[in-house]
């Protein structure tokens, strides 16, 4: 935690600043949330979205992602799921991809999907040891069952959820039949094109976009703005290394951590966490200095004076503070302040009440109020009661204050005889991140 003293009130990192002086005049002068959508390349899956649920999710992710949830391979997954409440996954790379297979005597076997992660598969076939003529047939990833079948001829086997089975007649035995021929798409701009394209149909919180490629961030930045700015669908995105962004809908993480069991986690893979960690936050709640569970250290470690020119840059740093890896300031990358958007709207908290306002409202006005109400006097009173109610929430959970539902907010007619215009002044309330001092000794 940074620290020091002051002489204004103008640091850039959280910390506790205190002068100390001599004798003489003290000079001291708050919908439901968790939802996380990412595009990425996976070696198992349907091409398109896959939803991982918080609570199924230890029985989804072998079937749906190919690994176990204690694998290490999908150990960025699953540290996402610790802190979302939904996971939605475009797999990319599946359309251009090959499924693996294999053939033993008459009966094929296909994975389930294409990708490499079908040639881990195998096939056994035994002859069961309590029914003559009938045969027991594995599916084996990984060398572990997870699925068996017993079966007489091969027309009665069932596709299960990692292989399709085809052939009729007889069952060759077999010690083993490996699938092979499994092959992963590239990867192109264009399946992230798609991907922000399947999202948009869908409802969510935050996009994380685990990529080092500028293009698909710039295309990924794009996306965002043109769902906050002319959808009115507020969400944020989550990316690596791209402070350029300079925009409140965005958050550029700089670096990474260190875990517990010595591993240095890459940039990318933390961005998973980050994201969830962000998509779950609530709206009074800040993650300046919250800690990233099982993370020790940073990496790469940074200065003092680099961490203040980080965040200045609006750039989201990971530090060390006793023994745990923590964010040094919940931002985002808008460091342009204008009258219109000021410093306010680069901190994450205050992002996050605006736009759980905005989506929040629409939801309500979409259900209950448009088309179903009429556009007069006792109409317009309803709709600012539902405002009134709804601010009132906010306030009562410590999101905005000194909400004044006489002079903040007015309901008033349109320009047209089918709108209104809604005027709200709100405040919200953000968490304090530094503390000045000044303590006198007599």
């Amino acid at each position: 935690m940074a620290g020091g003293t002051f002489t204004v009130q103008n640091k850039v990192r959280p910390g506790v600043y205190i002068n100390f002086k001599s004798e003489a005049k003290p000079l001291g002068n708050l919908g439901e949330r968790g939802i996380t959508a990412f595009p990425a390349p996976l070696p198992w899956g349907k091409n398109g979205i896959t939803v991982l649920e918080s609570g199924t999710y230890l029985e989804q992710a072998l079937p749906q992602l190919g690994f176990l949830p204690t694998d290490a391979r999908i150990r960025h997954i699953t540290a996402a799921m610790a802190h979302a409440s939904k996971l939605l996954i475009y797999r990319i790379g599946a359309a251009g991809g090959k499924k693996a297979a294999g053939t033993t005597g008459n009966l094929t076997a296909t994975a389930k999907y294409a990708g490499t992660r079908g040639n881990d598969l195998q096939i056994v076939v035994q002859p069961n040891m309590d029914q003559p003529g009938a045969y027991d047939v594995q599916t084996l990833l990984d060398g572990e069952e997870v699925d068996l079948q017993t079966v007489t001829q091969a027309e009665e086997l069932s596709a299960n959820n990692f292989i399709d089975f085809n052939g009729t007649g007889t069952i060759t035995e077999t010690a083993g039949l490996p699938l092979v021929g499994g092959t992963d798409g590239a990867g192109t701009a264009g399946e992230y094109a798609d991907a922000f394209a399947a999202f948009e149909a869908e409802e969510f919180n935050v996009l994380g976009v685990p990529v080092t490629d500028s293009a698909i961030k710039e295309l990924a930045v794009a996306f965002t703005k043109r769902l906050r700015e002319d959808e009115g669908n507020k969400i944020q995105t989550v990316l690596h290394d791209y402070p350029g962004a300079d925009y409140e809908g965005v958050i550029s993480l700089k670096n990474s951590v260190i875990t517990s069991d010595g591993l240095t986690v890459e940039p990318v893979h933390l961005l998973w966490e980050i994201a969830a960690m962000e998509a779950a936050a609530d709206v009074n709640e800040s993650l300046t200095y919250a800690a990233i569970p099982n993370a020790v250290d940073v990496f790469p470690k940074y200065t003092h004076s680099e961490i203040v020119r980080a965040l200045s840059n609006g750039e989201m740093v990971i530090s060390a503070s006793n023994g745990q890896a923590v964010i040094e300031q919940d931002i985002n990358t808008l460091k342009s302040f204008t009258p219109q958007k000021d410093k306010k709207f680069s901190k994450n908290r205050v992002v996050r009440v605006l736009d759980a306002t905005a989506n929040d409202i629409r939801k309500i006005f979409s259900k209950s109020y448009i088309g179903k109400i009429d556009n007069n006097a006792d109409g317009r009173n309803l709709l600012k009661g539902e405002v009134i109610a709804y601010l009132e929430r906010l306030q009562g959970l410590g999101a905005i204050q000194n909400f004044d539902s006489q002079t903040d907010l007015q309901v008033l007619p349109g320009d047209d005889v089918d709108a209104v215009m809604i005027s709200l002044a709100v405040q919200p309330v953000d968490s304090p991140e530094k503390i000045y001092m000044n303590v006198t000794v007599k």
